[in-house]
């Protein structure tokens, strides 16, 4: 059976369009910064004014000074005078009022986008390549986002410069707005040159991506050791210049193809230009004035429009696939965050139930988890355990929400689990991975952060320790809890792997009443003797839970794992096995087999 919720989250969150992806983001620099926002709007379009009229102060002083009429020349020297001084007044003006709205909406987009990230309810967007790669472009661009304010600004400027000019030329003759006709190839070339380029680029991001993966393999202290003792230095060096080129090269070339494109729009125009001055001057009998505003004019309205152009091809290009990207990403986190409407509970009373399971990653051909029905109930200590991707880890993602099932359902009592709230129902879990992250903050707060209540309380903070059966880490460190962990700060020491490990399991352990305790390979570092007598304390603390809570463990030691009140063995992406320790040695199958080899091993 798969839920209305479930089918929600397995269906594809399209990229927006472009236009209404750049109105978004426009409302969202109106909600930061309306009275900056709408200032600039203005300063730019006062800005523009004065620089487009120049021509025309031009023509009054040829035709005066043609016709000797010297208020017409004052009036000329008085608008050139006006025109020059508030074209610098208002520029400076526009040039900081810009700079001060993008220095705070910045902060506002960075701080949008890493919320984004960091709310969406589920992982897949930061395992899956295809959202990696879409991603990796917002990545390397939001740090330009905020251009796009300014670019459409620039982009109005001088839109308001090129209208302003064509009603100068058209005092001369109206036909002279004709020339406008002669842009509409380079308008055209501006809009689908940054579209072709652009999904040649996307084409092969995932080699930019590789690219940027070995650039940061060659400049990291962690894999620092290794290139050096495996002197593979110079040949991932060779790779990260390969990987970039075979990105680079399809792109320089559609760039070149775009380039030429502009090229031949860029002659259409100059060709017109030409013909409608010799038109105007041979045919029409013009006037001085008329021919120095035609050439004036002409000659900005060639630079209007290289401008205009040039901004709206960073608009089309980049700002306008970055902002697609934004609103995507926005798409796929009101998605993931309004499936849920339900609280979570507060205790278990039955435990929890996978119904009919199935679960394939994305672009995998073959299911994880399949036909998946299992009962964990209340208050269990449980064990999982297999063969590497034999699902255990996909399970606790699973019951994390971490993943959505493709099939069938998961239930916390009677009610689905996708049908709470992804926050509410976290609330209610702690754990602690073995892909576990290293928060370098200080070790108080490192441990701390687990629960965020207590995230400062010292006895707190060292009961959780306790509980983890790493209090000794205290004493290792060298200032203590007030110690700042990573190496790369001030004063800041760096630790040993299992030292980041217990940092972790003590981080678990903050939260003393959960419902679910999810311990992924948390003692990958340890030996099995160390293991075997922290899950025995953890075992004894679970049973001591009066609000039904399951302890989940995942490990490969079968020394640990003999402790739990259940043991599931998964094997070809569904469960072979489920028992005791001692119901699953009397069954003779995978687990003893298993079991024994791993005994055996150990006695050697």
């Amino acid at each position: 059976m798969t839920t209305s919720a479930e089918a929600t989250s397995r269906a594809e969150v399209p990229i927006p369009p472009g236009l209404p992806a750049m109105g978004r983001l426009f409302r969202l620099g109106l909600r930061h910064e309306p009275t900056l926002l709408v200032f600039a709007v203005v300063i730019t379009i006062a800005y523009a004014i004065p620089d487009a009229m120049i021509a025309l102060w031009l023509k009054m002083l040829a035709d005066g000074l043609d016709t000797d009429q010297t208020r017409l020349v004052v009036a000329a020297m008085i608008g050139l005078a006006a025109s020059t001084s508030m074209t610098w007044v208002l520029g400076v003006t526009a040039e900081r009022m810009t700079r001060r709205f993008r220095d705070k909406i910045t902060i506002a987009l960075e701080r949008h986008v890493a919320g984004l990230q960091a709310g969406v309810g589920t992982i897949a967007h930061q395992e899956r390549p295809d959202y990696l790669d879409r991603l990796a472009v917002l990545r390397h661009e939001t740090y330009v986002l905020d251009l796009m304010y300014t670019t459409v600004l620039g982009a109005i400027g001088w839109l308001v410069r090129v209208v302003i000019t064509l009603a100068l030329l058209a005092l001369v003759h109206p036909a002279l707005i004709g020339l406008a006709l002669f842009a509409a190839p380079m308008l055209w070339v501006s809009t689908v040159r940054p579209v072709k380029e652009r999904e040649v680029e996307e084409r092969h991001i995932s080699r930019r991506r590789l690219a940027d993966h070995l650039y940061r393999i060659a400049n990291t202290a962690a894999a620092g050791k290794e290139l050096r003792v495996t002197g593979i230095g110079p040949d991932v060096v060779r790779r990260r210049r390969q990987e970039w080129n075979t990105w680079f090269r399809p792109v320089a070339a559609a760039r070149m193809i775009s380039a030429g494109w502009l090229a031949g729009a860029w002659l259409i125009f100059g060709v017109g230009f030409v013909l409608a001055v010799w038109w105007v001057l041979t045919r029409q009998g013009g006037s001085a004035g008329d021919a120095l505003l035609i050439v004036a004019a002409g000659q900005r309205l060639s630079s209007y429009m290289a401008a205009t152009m040039s901004e709206i091809a960073f608009i089309r290009g980049t700002w306008m696939e970055g902002s697609r990207r934004l609103a995507w990403l926005e798409d796929y986190a009101e998605a993931s965050a309004s499936e849920g409407t339900e609280g979570a509970p507060h205790e278990l009373q039955r435990g929890i139930t996978f119904d009919r399971v199935d679960f394939t990653y994305p672009g995998a051909d073959r299911p994880t988890l399949q036909d998946l029905n299992l009962t964990i109930p209340a208050g269990a200590v449980v064990a999982i355990v297999g063969e590497n991707g034999a699902g255990k880890s996909t399970l606790v993602k699973l019951i994390a929400q971490y993943y959505r099932p493709d099939a069938g359902r998961i239930m916390i009592d009677d009610q689905p689990l996708a049908t709470l709230q992804s926050d509410s129902w976290r609330e209610r879990l702690t754990g602690a991975f073995q892909d576990f992250a290293r928060f370098e903050f200080r070790a108080r707060t490192s441990i701390g952060i687990g629960d965020l209540i207590h995230r400062d309380d010292d006895a707190a903070i060292r009961a959780a320790m306790l509980t983890a059966q790493v209090g000794d880490l205290e004493h290792q460190l060298v200032h203590g809890l007030d110690t700042q962990l990573g190496a790369t700060w001030p004063n800041g020491v760096d630790l040993s792997f299992g030292q980041w490990q217990k940092v972790a399991l003590a981080r678990a352990f903050m939260r003393t009443q959960p419902l679910l305790l999810l311990l992924d390979e948390p003692t990958a570092a340890l030996d099995a003797e160390t293991e075997h007598a922290l899950f025995a304390g953890y075992a004894n603390a679970a049973q001591g839970l009066a609000n039904g809570g399951i302890t989940i463990l995942v490990s490969h030691r079968f020394s640990t794992v003999r402790m739990a009140d259940l043991i599931i063995v998964l094997a070809g992406s569904t469960i072979a096995e489920c028992g005791t320790h001692q119901q699953l040695l009397a069954a003779n199958g995978t687990y003893a087999d298993l079991y024994r080899l791993q005994a055996a091993a150990y006695q050697t």
